[in-house]
């Protein structure tokens, strides 16, 4: 058993929620340069012209290359050897994250209540979610979620009859509503089955996996590319100024389900696809 003290989790936070609004990783770098290779609208060349220079410059300065730094989602694979001790881990992450954004000089966008809205002036509470893996160590991601493509998210239970078909069509009518507003070229994560809450959860997370690694079960990896030749053909572009890079890529994740129902969450993630990670 590895006994950890919470305390260690604010210092990395505070520079993971500073590198992730920093720096664009190269998985999402070289997504834009193959998608500028492609790209045959003018405009469309010009934005992702201008969104390479921009994460390079970001890097460069060591600035957040969206204003929008987002809500702090931190994802915490816990190694189920790990014990803690000190103070409420989710206490810990929070100061990391207020810390983070303090020292960052990264805008803070939450409020305290949904109603009364006033701004907590700090970027918390993050929103935190925890996994039990196998080993002795944590693996801590944040991944600031601007709210221009968390606010396009939708989530609609289908019948299950409707399968694969039904499926495409609810994610396409999701697309086609949105438009640009999510900032194009975006990454589509999609969850389907479990219970509405891990499907939600479904589609967050698999926003995490690596531009262009498809899915271990076959059957929806070639449901993937078929989605993303689809979202491509719609021609919103980047920025959504037209053009064939509407998304860079369309994850999905599944879970059993109960036979009465087929949910499907869908999640967008904008072009300033931000996260970081590290192992303590």
């Amino acid at each position: 058993m590895r006994v950890i003290h919470t305390a260690e989790v604010i210092p990395v936070i505070e520079r993971l929620c500073k590198k992730a609004c920093y720096e664009l990783n190269d998985n999402v770098m070289n997504a834009f340069r193959c998608a500028l290779e492609k790209e045959e609208s003018p405009i469309g060349k010009e934005s992702l012209e201008i969104l390479i220079e921009n994460g390079e410059y970001a890097k460069k300065h060591q600035l957040p290359c969206c204003h929008d730094t987002g809500a702090a989602v931190v994802v915490m694979e816990i190694g189920q050897e790990v014990a803690w001790e000190g103070k409420p881990l989710v206490e810990q992450v929070n100061e990391g994250v207020r810390r983070g954004y303090g020292t960052g000089y990264l805008r803070k966008s939450i409020v305290d209540d949904p109603l009364n809205r006033k701004n907590t002036d700090d970027n918390t509470p993050a929103v935190v979610h925890t996994e039990i893996v196998p080993g002795d160590a944590v693996k801590i991601t944040v991944m600031p979620k601007g709210g221009g493509s968390e606010n396009m998210g939708a989530f609609k239970v289908l019948l299950p009859g409707e399968g694969v078909e039904g499926v495409k069509k609810f994610v396409m009518e999701t697309v086609e509503r949105v438009g640009g507003n999510p900032c194009p070229p975006y990454i589509i994560g999609i969850g389907i089955g479990g219970t509405m809450d891990q499907c939600a959860w479904m589609a967050k997370k698999c926003l995490l996996r690596p531009i262009g690694e498809r899915h271990a079960n076959p059957f929806y990896a070639k449901l993937e590319e078929e989605l993303l030749e689809l979202v491509n053909k719609t021609g919103i572009g980047p920025i959504g100024m037209g053009g064939r890079t509407t998304a860079l890529d369309v994850h999905i994740e599944y879970h059993g389900v109960h036979i009465t129902a087929l949910p499907v969450a869908i999640n967008f993630q904008c072009n300033a696809a931000r996260q970081a990670t590290e192992i303590i």
